[in-house]
């Protein structure tokens, strides 16, 4: 099977918004974008189509044209979140760079796809596979589950089931390189860099995030990169084993914003989801 890849408390999920209420318009390309998070698990086989090596050359020339978007549709995992998030915000086109921020790091455009159109999305793709554990996944959906990467990796698959069941090692690995994470860089070395970032853990009841450490990430390969330009004390984001872009402040206080209330939503959901 292809895997697709601040502590939270016992609450109750709302739906409010992020600090802003739309944030700033993304400054990359939608297409890029969406590249630039699609390439980590793709290059390690869990997503996308077999030509890695070309979404990695197509992404750092910056180059959009028909073959990046066919290539992207592909991802067979987030393209229907990324149409599901477009027709709630009457947007024509999946890969309005609006649409992709709200799928990878979060914005107001998840706000506005209705739980029921978020159940509807689910159960077609998802209700067979997850078995007799659908109903209780079901159950999640209006307590604060998003078309968001994070639930998608969190709440969608079966990892969390498997860390109650007391497998916890590579569930937990899988989840906290899966999601998109957020770091401070510490310094940049040849094509790596040392970043600061918190990761995923087990308390034996639910996923918090732990304590601060450096982890070692691929900044790009040879000439070609996926984030732009990094430098000592910026913030950006990881997905797997790479950096994938350099995170403007109003676009990382929304990645913490949706992956603490996408924790909340899986934490509380009941013991039997995806068990």
């Amino acid at each position: 099977m292809r895997r697709e890849r601040s502590d939270v408390g016992k609450c109750t999920v709302r739906r409010s918004g992020p600090p802003e209420v739309d944030g700033p318009r993304p400054v990359t390309e939608g297409p890029l974008l969406f590249a630039r998070y699609a390439y980590p698990p793709n290059e390690l086989g869990y997503c996308g189509g077999d030509d890695h090596r070309a979404l990695l050359e197509q992404t750092s020339a910056g180059v959009v044209d028909g073959g990046l978007r066919l290539r992207l549709r592909e991802f067979e995992g987030a393209w229907p979140y990324l149409e599901l998030i477009a027709a709630a915000n009457h947007l024509d086109d999946p890969l309005d760079a609006r649409v992709v921020q709200a799928y990878w790091l979060g914005n107001a455009l998840l706000q506005r796809v209705r739980p029921a159109l978020l159940a509807g999305s689910l159960d077609e793709r998802f209700r067979r596979r997850a078995g007799p554990s659908w109903p209780a996944l079901a159950e999640a959906i209006p307590n604060g589950a998003l078309p968001h990467h994070s639930f998608h990796v969190l709440g969608v698959y079966p990892f969390v089931g498997l860390l109650r069941s007391g497998v916890v090692s590579e569930p937990l690995h899988v989840l906290d390189r899966c999601r998109i994470r957020w770091g401070q860089v510490v310094a940049v070395i040849g094509d790596k860099a040392v970043v600061q970032s918190q990761p995923l853990e087990w308390d034996g009841h639910r996923l918090v995030l732990g304590a601060v450490r450096d982890e070692l990430a691929v900044t790009g390969e040879g000439t070609m990169r996926l984030s732009r330009q990094l430098a000592a004390g910026d913030w950006c984001s990881l997905h797997w084993d790479w950096v994938c872009d350099r995170l403007e402040p109003a676009q990382m206080r929304s990645l913490r914003h949706y992956t603490q209330t996408q924790l909340a939503a899986v934490n509380n959901a009941p013991a039997s989801v995806l068990a």
